[in-house]
């Protein structure tokens, strides 16, 4: 039995009551969920998180959900025994990586999100940024973060996006359709690129001109020195809370990547444990939010 079963009529009413007025907000309104891999987790994680699209579609909003999948990517080269090495956080991806990447990605991973929202009884539409010329890529040689020329670093087939066209996603939001992307791509020259997530979902969200993107991870969110959630931001505070250290390791390319989606047209993006059962309704139609609200 649910939890939703087991209250009372009252109390039912009550999150109704709440939940209504954030449904007209985000009524229409596209929002653009990155789905790290990290934030996967089990079976029944995955369940929930269909359900949330699912529920999120029926009720007027038009989820577009773009997946990482860098443990399982690492997963299936350490079975095939590709030894993999890292610049800044990117993998470094000759030709028979990203090979690898792109079965894993386009393929495995994304069908697997595809068919679990379709059994939650949505209707699904895998694509990757080779479809309709969705997103072009242009080749990343140097990692984020260093500034010398002498840094400089061939990151094989790591691109960024170049152009995006959304002409694809325009046929598909709004026909009860939910798009499920891999973050891989197709540069001028022909090659496949893989491309960080997080950086892809910026991209289209800002091409979609998106309500708000969630960057569903495996932390709650930005955190003060005390270890305590910080529940809004914005721009110059970030800049201020990495000056000062509060910022962090692995949290500032996360929050950089919110600047970015945010620089590209983006209303609001959200770091928010992906773990967390339910979190992105719990993010969108509560009063009490799940995670670090960045806006401009």
């Amino acid at each position: 039995m649910t939890d939703a079963l087991r209250s009372s009529p009252q109390e039912q009413a009550e999150i109704l009551m709440q939940a209504l007025p954030h449904m007209l907000r985000y009524d229409d309104a596209t929002i653009v969920v990155k789905y790290g891999g990290h934030a996967m987790g089990d079976e029944t994680t995955g369940r929930d998180f269909a359900r949330d699209m699912v529920l999120l579609e029926q009720a007027g909003v038009n989820p577009v959900v773009v997946h990482g999948g860098g443990p399982q990517i690492g997963a299936m080269l350490e079975k095939l025994g590709i030894q993999s090495r890292f610049s800044n956080g990117l993998r470094v991806t000759d030709k028979a990586t990203v090979e690898i990447v792109e079965m894993v990605l386009a393929g495995a991973i994304n069908k697997q999100i595809v068919g679990t929202i379709n059994s939650q009884g949505g209707r699904a539409i895998g694509l990757c940024g080779k479809d309709g010329g969705m997103v072009t890529a242009r080749k990343l040689t140097r990692a984020p973060g260093e500034g010398d020329v002498g840094d400089i670093v061939d990151l094989g087939f790591v691109g960024e996006p170049d152009k995006v066209d959304v002409t694809v996603l325009d046929q598909v939001l709004g026909r009860e359709l939910i798009p499920v992307l891999a973050p891989v791509a197709q540069g001028d020259d022909g090659a496949t690129y893989n491309i960080n997530a997080d950086t892809f979902a910026g991209a289209i969200a800002g091409a979609l001109g998106a309500k708000r993107l969630l960057f569903l991870t495996d932390v709650p969110g930005v955190l003060d020195k005390n270890k305590q959630l910080i529940k809004r931001l914005k721009l110059d505070d970030i800049r201020g809370l990495i000056a000062d250290g509060t910022i962090s390791g692995g949290m500032i390319p996360k929050v950089e990547t919110c600047i970015y989606a945010i620089e590209q047209g983006v209303e609001g993006v959200v770091i928010l444990d992906g773990k967390i059962p339910h979190a992105v309704l719990i993010e969108l139609l509560t009063d009490y939010g799940a995670g670090t609200l960045i806006t401009r």
